[in-house]
């Protein structure tokens, strides 16, 4: 019985000599596994996901606030730009600072582009009046015109950072500064969809660190900067 065994483990080895190894080989020459393996990589790195929601793509929500300038400005002002969303203050005495200078940097970086812009809302509108928001810009060197810093109705503004964003802020008087937020940044596409890269396990990371620098790398919690990667994800969008 063995032996009937061993012939025919030995027959279909040798079938699939005969019929597949030729073809492997053929495919290795030709470079089309290589090929395919690059392209699929290649098409995994360069999308960005959708941030859904039950189901939906979820969309900048629709804001009417003032800028540093004094003028009125709409979501519809980003209309066919990528840009990227903040919550802060300028009286913030931790984050906020950092989370302003890496976004100059990113600023920087896509000075010339007309297509990219940034919005920051502040989390304290009743201190942060125009007049304190141009004195910000000045100070950090934010020149971008597609840069808004707003202000405006406060309950517009927590709604729009816990409900709209969902990037969490609120008041909280034991917090340095009188307010608690998040150090994340939101990546807006031209259609007004939020977008991200994935993980390792192909899940959207849906905010981008703030509050790291490129020149820190890592912060004493081991988490990683994110400014690098989000300023090879605002380039994607833009080439979309």
């Amino acid at each position: 019985m063995k032996k009937y065994t061993y012939v025919w483990v030995s027959l279909v080895i040798l079938i699939f000599g005969i019929i597949f190894v030729p073809r492997i080989v053929e495919r290795i020459s030709n470079g089309t596994i290589v090929e395919n393996d690059r392209m699929n990589v290649e098409k995994a790195k360069s999308t960005l996901s959708y941030i859904t929601l039950n189901g939906e793509k979820k969309r900048v929500p629709s804001f009417d606030l003032i800028n540093q300038d004094s003028l009125a400005i709409s979501n519809s002002d980003y209309n066919g730009k990528v840009f990227v969303v903040e919550f802060f203050f300028t009286s913030c005495p931790s984050i906020c600072p950092i989370m302003t200078e890496n976004l100059v940097s990113i600023q920087n970086e896509f000075k010339n582009d007309d297509d990219f812009g940034i919005a920051s809302f502040s989390i304290t509108p009743d201190f942060d009046t125009p007049t304190i928001l141009k004195a910000y810009a000045e100070k950090y060197g934010i020149t971008d015109l597609d840069w808004h810093l707003m202000t405006g109705d406060k309950e517009q503004v927590f709604d729009l950072a816990n409900n709209g964003f969902n990037i969490f802020a609120s008041e909280m008087p034991d917090a340095p500064g009188g307010f608690e937020h998040s150090g994340l940044f939101a990546l807006v596409d031209k259609e007004g969809y939020l977008r991200s890269r994935t993980d390792e396990f192909g899940n959207p990371i849906i905010y981008y660190r703030g509050a790291i620098t490129e020149k820190q790398g890592e912060n004493d919690h081991g988490e990683k900067e994110q400014i690098s990667i989000l300023k090879e994800d605002i380039k994607r969008l833009l080439a979309e």
